[in-house]
């Protein structure tokens, strides 16, 4: 126990740091934009470029304070529900995206990648993109620490019984609906065009992000699935929720963030911004993908006891 709380908040102090850099860039971005000292993004006006950067200004000032909050008393005063939901969401952003960064690590992309997750600026300086890669790494993995040395701490009675009875009722429905869009993410991510508008706008790092996407979606329906059924899993159980829990933050954070780029897309169609998917089809998708991982969370944290053994962290995260 003494060991897991010291990781988790080396994890949750080292994950504020990592993002802080990539904070500060950001700022420097908007303000030197502002005043004219700095270039504005390929494809953007100024407003939009300020608009742009300014929200995810605010998403990595989240980000820092929800890390701290994983470590520091003050963040034992937060409603649960309000700690888990910004841990929900965050890991979905940040620890579902640890494999897209390994593998353009690997095949050398780092510097394009970083580029257009900063906002679109292909011409940033190398060590900035170095930076903003690591902030990204940084976080994810800090997250996937120190979320669960928070919960040990907060809720420790939860972690010293076992609690085979207790399998969500997860909805058939969330699992199912996760598992179709995880496949049509997968038949794009390996080349199938059906759906695909713009098939020559498919690039290197679309592929890998949809290709990761659509893991995420089949393994958190698969955990989800398989949760659903007591007595079915031969996995550990823990396991099977840090698998749902991530695939569905995965699911409901990153379409989220795309829904409405595309539909804005869809609606304006700027002659600067082509997607490569159908502009009916992918709104259904991540609005479908939006619905599944919220159905999938509330699974685990709605169920109920079928015995007289207490609820889970999920369970009591309105404390």
């Amino acid at each position: 126990m003494e060991r897991w709380d010291r990781v988790g908040r080396c994890a949750g102090y080292g994950a504020a740091l990592a993002l802080s850099p990539y904070l500060l860039i950001k700022v420097s971005w908007v303000v030197g934009s502002l005043v004219g000292l700095a270039p504005i993004g390929e494809g953007f006006n100024l407003a939009g470029w300020v608009l742009l950067n300014t929200v995810t200004i605010g998403m990595a000032g989240l980000g820092i304070a929800l890390a701290l909050a994983l470590v520091r008393p003050w963040g034992m005063r937060i409603p649960g529900w309000l700690v888990a939901f910004c841990a929900w969401t965050g890991a979905g952003f940040l620890v579902s995206i640890l494999p897209y960064a390994v593998l353009t690590t690997v095949l050398d992309a780092g510097r394009s990648s970083a580029a257009d997750s900063g906002g679109g600026d292909s011409s940033m300086p190398g060590w900035e993109a170095a930076l903003i890669q690591f902030g990204f790494i940084g976080m994810g993995c800090g997250l996937a620490l120190a979320f669960p040395a928070y919960l040990r701490r907060r809720w420790p009675e939860a972690f010293t019984r076992q609690d085979a009875d207790d399998a969500p009722t997860a909805p058939t429905w969330a699992a199912f609906v996760a598992g179709a869009v995880g496949l049509v993410w997968l038949y794009w991510a390996v080349g199938g065009t059906l759906g695909v508008a713009n098939p020559a706008e498919r690039d290197t790092n679309w592929l890998l992000l949809t290709g990761v996407g659509a893991l995420w979606a089949l393994l958190g329906a698969a955990a989800t699935w398989t949760l659903s059924r007591k007595g079915a899993a031969r996995v550990p159980r823990r396991f099977l929720l840090a698998l749902a829990w991530l695939g569905s933050g995965s699911l409901f954070a990153w379409s989220c963030w795309k829904l409405p780029l595309t539909v804005f897309v869809a609606l304006a169609q700027p002659t600067d911004a082509t997607m490569p998917e159908n502009l009916v089809v992918a709104p259904v998708l991540h609005f479908a993908a939006v619905a599944a991982g919220v159905g999938m969370v509330r699974s685990m944290v709605g169920a109920r006891p079928r015995t007289g053994v207490g609820p889970t962290p999920l369970h009591k995260l309105h404390e």
